[in-house]
């Protein structure tokens, strides 16, 4: 017994050194890598700067912007702020006065100076530029920033700031990373740059001067060898205002393909690589900005003082970072499809001069050809923001398969001029779910017309296709939270006397006045609803109601040349969320819903309007010669003309070759009587 006791303590003196190294070890491991949480002091919420504190912060929609937006909150999700009551001067409409700032607007000089983005408001200006290459993305692994970046000193950052790189990939269709870098300075004593060019290996800008200075490495990735070169010769404390805002570059940016650039910004003389159409590589320019140029923003929506307002529909329009390829259209030539639509678009837009242009889904492509996200957003819209059009956007199943999340689209689209495009809840599914509230154009600006923006989402989870596990086999649909959501934002709406009556006018009852002598009783409710999105549902190929007096289905336009596309799942919003948002809560409400109109895309060659238990389910049909038609189907834009102060909603398309197809009066006098079923 003694020996056995003997040899355990032999034992145990023999591990105990090794182990008590190892857990002491152990331990020191756990401290550092699990406990040790260090701090970053005030830099969590502000940074020290090499040169100031620079207040770090999400920059929204209204960042610089000439008007106001208010912020959204729990009663006014995506609503745009009116101008408080009031007199207003004589001759001036109430939308033209401008509403309290509410702190939107951002001051440029709280802007970091060592993040890349280009919708920043930026005001300073840049010190220096070089190119750098690298194998591996610094986006997704920071540090390798910091070796392929330029090299630097303290000195150096103190004097002209840090580099900055600019997160757009010179070489996004090659095998490696070739990306500009600058710095910038907020110092009154450094000389800032005003010019940049393109120029081949062994040219100098003219007239030379040693102003200029000249990149070590070819900023081309491809093809031709070029180099960056900049100019600098005056510092900040030297410019004049004007000089500031019209010479001085505030940014740098980089698109791909031959369409426009950025808002604000201009493309260089040529670009740092050529459009190869054996390799299928597109053109890549560097853009730059000079001063600071917000996007103008979309004031309240509101109704024309005779109670008209017209929204246009685009639906589908498939564009991508080329110029597209035409698709099922006996036009010839037809080489530039996306061109070609912007043109039809424009046309249309000139004849039609609607008061709100929406996006139904599907502005990008997908598909491999819209790989670039942002060079497809600066020019889906623009024939709309040239017009200084308010326009809202909804996502549909192809946004976003290549390149750039809804979230970082919706950043984008907030950036564009008149747009009107909001995020929605952050806790319910999609991205995109919003409202906008139409007003009278009287002092009273009473709220007359409501406007529901859905994401459809893109494709389930529950098939794949079992050859190309990569490929979904079904549609996503409008889930349960947003059923719950739509129904709680209907929920806060105020009903109002309707038909409205404009505040401060004579006897209106010569609107009213018709053939039949037809006057409206006023009743206490909701106004009428449109609703956006993409992907339809399954009651929308449901059995059309049928029209009491004339015994004929309420179902016109073209719908049976392809198949249904709506998912075949979903969590019941027609029956749960349509049906159950009514006008009026009072039993003398009848069966009138609050939502008179779907209006859906997806379906390119389907364009009707069908009554389904008293809710219109309407298509856009294809407005795009880049997304799939039929050869004899011309492509067109619906159009809803908005009329009675919102009473009367009536529909047509515009077409390529016929201005009004298919009229109908959907709700209002002269519509076939509501619904009456249960």
């Amino acid at each position: 017994m003694a020996v056995t006791l003997a040899r355990l303590g032999r034992f145990l003196r023999s591990i105990f050194a090794p182990a008590t190294a190892i857990i002491s070890f152990s331990c020191i491991l756990t401290f550092i890598f699990v406990l040790y949480q260090p701090h970053a002091g005030p830099g969590a919420l502000q940074r020290l700067g090499w040169q100031s504190w620079d207040s770090i912060s999400d920059i929204g929609p209204g960042v610089g912007s000439t008007g106001s937006q208010a912020p959204q909150d729990e009663t006014e999700v995506g609503d745009i702020e009116v101008p408080s009551s009031g007199d207003f001067p004589e001759g001036v409409d109430w939308w033209n006065v401008a509403a309290p700032d509410n702190g939107v607007s951002v001051d440029p000089t709280s802007l970091p100076l060592d993040i890349w983005d280009p919708l920043m408001p930026h005001d300073t200006g840049l010190t220096e530029i070089d190119i750098k290459q690298c194998l591996i993305d610094s986006y997704f692994i920071p540090s390798v920033g910091t070796l392929c970046g330029p090299s630097t000193t303290k000195e150096q950052d103190s004097l002209k700031g840090k580099w900055v790189q600019v997160d757009r990939n010179l070489n996004f269709q090659g095998y490696s990373f070739v990306n500009v870098y600058y710095r910038r300075t907020r110092r009154l004593d450094i000389p800032l740059i005003t010019d940049i060019r393109i120029l081949p290996e062994k040219e100098t800008p003219s007239p030379f001067s040693s102003q200029w200075s000249k990149v070590s490495r070819p900023v081309s990735p491809r093809g031709e060898t070029l180099y960056l070169w900049y100019y600098k010769n005056k510092t900040l404390s030297e410019m004049s205002n004007a000089e500031k805002q019209n010479n001085l570059i505030t940014e740098i940016d980089v698109t791909y393909g031959d369409s426009d650039a950025w808002y604000g910004f201009e493309k260089l003389e040529r670009p740092v690589a050529s459009k190869d159409e054996g390799k299928k590589l597109e053109s890549v320019w560097l853009t730059t900005r000079k001063g600071v140029k917000p996007p103008p923003r979309a004031g309240p929506l509101h109704f024309s003082h005779d109670g008209k307002f017209k929204i246009m529909q685009i639906a589908d329009l498939h564009f991508s970072v080329n110029q597209g390829v035409c698709r099922e259209t006996t036009i010839t030539p037809c080489a530039a499809a996306d061109d070609m639509s912007i043109s039809l678009l424009a046309d249309t837009l000139d004849k039609e001069k609607p008061d709100l242009v929406v996006f139904s889904g599907d502005q990008l492509n997908g598909q491999g050809t819209s790989w670039d996200a942002k060079s497809v957003l600066a020019k889906f819209a623009r024939a709309v923001t040239d017009r200084q059009i308010p326009w809202a956007a909804i996502f549909g199943n192809h946004d976003d398969e290549d390149g750039d999340t809804r979230a970082e689209q919706i950043k984008y689209m907030q950036g564009l001029p008149y747009s009107l495009v909001q995020a929605g809840p952050k806790d319910i599914h999609g991205v995109g779910n919003y409202l906008h509230k139409v007003y009278s154009a009287d002092p009273s600006k009473t709220h007359i017309l409501t406007l529901y923006f859905l994401d459809s989402g893109a494709y389930g989870d529950g098939k794949w296709d079992f050859f190309n596990i990569f490929t979904p086999t079904e549609y996503d649909w409008i889930h349960q939270d947003q059923i719950d959501w739509f129904l709680e934002e209907s929920s806060r709406i105020s009903p109002i006397v309707r038909p409205f009556t404009p505040d401060g006018s004579q006897d209106l009852g010569s609107i009213w006045n018709r053939d039949d002598q037809f006057t409206p009783q006023t009743r206490l409710a909701k106004p009428n609803a449109l609703m956006f999105f993409h992907i339809p549902l399954e009651e929308a190929y449901s059995m059309a109601d049928k029209d009491p007096k004339s015994g004929a289905f309420l179902d016109l336009g073209l719908h049976d040349l392809e198949g249904h596309g709506n998912s075949k799942r979903q969590d019941g919003f027609f029956q749960k969320g349509l049906l159950k948002a009514m006008e009026s809560d009072h039993s003398s409400g009848n069966n009138a819903r609050e939502v008179k109109v779907v209006a859906n895309g997806h379906c390119h060659v389907t364009e009707n309007c069908r009554r389904v238990k008293g809710i219109w389910n309407c298509f856009g049909g294809g407005g795009s010669y880049s997304g799939y038609g039929k050869i004899g189907f011309d492509r067109r834009f619906r159009i809803f003309d908005i009329s009675d102060f919102g009473e009367t909603i009536r529909t047509y398309k515009h077409t390529e070759h016929m201005p009004a197809l298919n009229p109908q009066i959907l709700s209002g006098h002269g519509a076939a009587p509501p619904y009456e079923g249960p």
